[in-house]
């Protein structure tokens, strides 16, 4: 068992200050996103949610001729935050670590722990989320997004890194997810918490680089036509447009600010694959497109539509 003690930074971020050979005890403040460059690299850690919001990011970059993007992704089904750092205190190799080296994924190690993903690359940016059915309830972030912190800090050899954070999306309106009670069962009302939790989320902890997936899927909901409000089950997304609006606003996030690409245009798309896949033609991804530029211009506003859609 690891025993640390954290301490606020400037930004609200915490380093880790006490524990034998961990590096960091300055660290203070979050890097900003890198500019232009020569390798990119992204590290998720989290969970279906992390799967359903990276999944098509290398196919994305394929289709905008982008090579220079290294992925990581590690999965444990339904990880909380506290989970991540229970998994980190018992050095347990629970998780799957998923890679992108050349715009398509791999199966890293089916056995992986939280380390074996964070050193494996000089990350620039690593993306935290909380797991879904508690990612609106903000008093479940404290105190293990704090510790989460510490934990990347010191396990990651590049001083400049970025922390990110994926605001996630509400459950379809008939979800029968257990988790889905705590919101009353009401999507809209899960939304908010959400929003509400990772403003508080940014305010206190100072994590102020938002992938708005959730609210990028909640202005699609509004122009896409899918099934079960883009879910596939009621609560992970539909394997097509979903997935689609969802990785765009990654890209938008992410690439964009960082490549100088913006995923309007990209020629990336999802044939018809059965009743889990929307597919996504040429006007599913300018709606897509459009909800996830909104999503990111404006994580915390209005959601009624996609607004309007590029020419």
């Amino acid at each position: 068992m690891r025993s640390f003690l954290f301490r606020c930074g400037l930004l609200g971020l915490f380093a880790l200050a006490a524990a034998a050979g961990v590096r960091g005890a300055e660290r203070c403040a979050n890097g900003p996103l890198p500019e232009r460059p020569d390798t990119l690299r992204i590290l998720g850690v989290g969970n279906s949610f992390t799967d359903d919001g990276m999944m098509y990011l290398p196919d994305l970059l394929r289709a905008a001729g982008i090579g220079n993007v290294v992925l990581g992704r590690l999965y444990f089904p339904g990880c909380s935050l506290e989970q991540h750092c229970r998994f980190y205190e018992d050095d347990a190799a629970n998780y799957t670590y998923y890679k992108s080296t050349a715009n398509a994924w791999e199966t890293v190690s089916g056995r992986a722990a939280l380390t074996d993903a964070l050193e494996d690359e000089r990350w620039d940016i690593v993306v935290l989320q909380q797991a879904s059915h508690f990612s609106g309830l903000y008093e479940t972030y404290v105190p293990w997004l704090e510790r989460l912190i510490g934990i990347v800090l010191s396990h990651n050899a590049n001083p400049a890194l970025c922390l990110a954070w994926q605001m996630t999306w509400a459950y379809a309106g008939d979800s029968d997810h257990w988790g889905f009670a705590a919101y009353g069962g009401d999507g809209r009302r899960m939304y908010e918490a959400i929003v509400g939790a990772a403003g508080r989320m940014r305010a206190n902890r100072g994590i102020d680089v938002l992938i708005p997936a959730g609210a990028a899927v909640q202005r699609a909901r509004a122009t896409v036509e899918t099934r079960r409000d883009m879910t596939r089950d009621g609560y992970h997304l539909d394997l097509g447009a979903g997935r689609y609006v969802a990785a765009c606003a990654w890209f938008e996030a992410l690439i964009a600010p960082t490549l100088g690409v913006s995923v309007w245009g990209n020629a990336f798309r999802i044939p018809e694959g059965g009743p889990e896949t929307t597919p996504v033609d040429e006007a599913t991804a300018r709606r897509c497109w459009s909800a996830a530029a909104e999503a990111v211009r404006n994580p915390f506003g209005g959601t009624e539509g996609a607004g309007a859609i590029r020419p």
